[in-house]
């Protein structure tokens, strides 16, 4: 059931129960601000299995916006060092903490959410983006410049860097952002991959660059750290990435050490033709699981505690990550395990005592 624990590489989470990373874009130049603070602590007692930190940003440039989180430079690491100590002195013992480790890629230098999400105007202060080739977000937005071999290696190094800092700040597990149009995506995906060199044109090229990056963190980490990715099952384009793109691309990732996989979709394109709705994501993940050994979560949509414990219970996924569910009920864990009969650890402070 959705409460039986799991074993991602070496940790072992006491439940299934995932907060998906969400960002907040409340961040001053890449730190942590005290909206991360009263946030990651109220999701820190939880009680969710494995608590994800938001996209954070291993380059500058990479961040999606002005307020977006980063890895890159001693106040950025301070920042994460004492928001993820703040959380973790308030959450059970069992619960654990990753990042999302991320680069925007193209989809960076952009207006916040309530801003416009569009791509930042001269008076903005916008900065120069990169894809794997020149080619826009949208008609309207900034052409990206593209990435150049070193270009590649210099993000490589700043995606090793941002994983040796994670360890070191203390967090447990850590996923690269595979997908949502950020630039691994931008690179698996022919709609945005265009090059003519050794990183573009069929998929076996199109993998390398996401599958260097992986291997690159992979082997400068400690033995058996877990390390998963997050991908995109579908980008809902008759010329995109598919679902046997996906699959293939699952399989390679297996080969190199992945310990897990998070199956989302979209966010490379404008106006995908998405069937949002309850578990609209949920086949994707049954059908990677079909063909792999690794731990495989679901996302997207899941708000209710029996159906997702059905989730489990059908085998179509081995986890469940859920976002605004926990924006708009923290304790979403506490209410699952009253209807799923199952006895939790809750802080004492608000435990019944009669």
């Amino acid at each position: 059931m959705i409460f039986s624990p799991i074993k991602i590489g070496s940790l072992d989470v006491s439940n299934r129960i995932v907060v998906a990373p969400m960002c907040q874009y409340s961040a001053n130049n890449g730190v942590m601000t005290d909206w991360h603070t009263q946030h990651l602590m109220q999701l820190g007692y939880s009680a969710a299995g494995l608590v994800m930190v938001e996209a954070t940003a291993v380059e500058e440039v990479g961040r999606i916006t002005h307020n977006c989180v980063g890895i890159y430079n001693e106040k950025c690491i301070q920042s994460l060092k004492k928001n993820i100590q703040l959380a973790k002195s308030v959450a059970p013992n069992q619960s654990c903490f990753g990042i999302q480790l991320a680069h925007a890629g193209r989809k960076a230098s952009t207006q916040r959410p309530w801003e416009g999400r569009s791509s930042l105007t001269k008076d903005e202060n916008p900065w120069k983006t990169i894809c794997p080739s020149p080619i826009p977000f949208q008609e309207t937005w900034h052409v990206p410049q593209e990435m150049k071999l070193s270009d590649i290696e210099r993000v490589k190094k700043k995606f090793i860097s941002a994983s040796l800092k994670a360890v070191e700040i203390g967090f447990d597990l850590i996923e690269i952002h595979g997908t949502h149009g950020y630039l691994l995506h931008q690179f698996l995906s022919p709609i945005s991959n265009k090059r003519k060199d050794k990183y573009g044109g069929n998929l076996e090229n199109r993998m390398r660059f996401p599958l260097e990056i992986f291997s690159s963190i992979k082997d400068c980490l400690p033995k058996d750290f877990p390390l998963g990715m997050r991908i995109t099952g579908t980008e809902w384009e008759n010329n995109g990435i598919d679902e046997n793109e996906a699959t293939m691309f699952v399989k390679e990732l297996e080969k190199i050490g992945c310990h897990y996989v998070c199956v989302s979709s979209g966010g490379n394109t404008p106006s995908p033709k998405i069937p949002t709705g309850p578990h609209y994501q949920v086949h994707l993940a049954n059908k990677i699981k079909k063909h792999t050994k690794m731990v495989v979560r679901t996302v997207g949509m899941i708000t209710d505690p029996i159906k997702a414990n059905n989730i489990i219970i059908n085998q179509d996924a081995d986890m469940v990550a859920m976002a605004r569910a926990f924006l708009s009920n923290p304790r979403w864990v506490w209410d699952a395990a009253k209807v799923l009969n199952h006895n939790i650890e809750v802080p004492p402070q608000y435990a019944r005592r009669i």
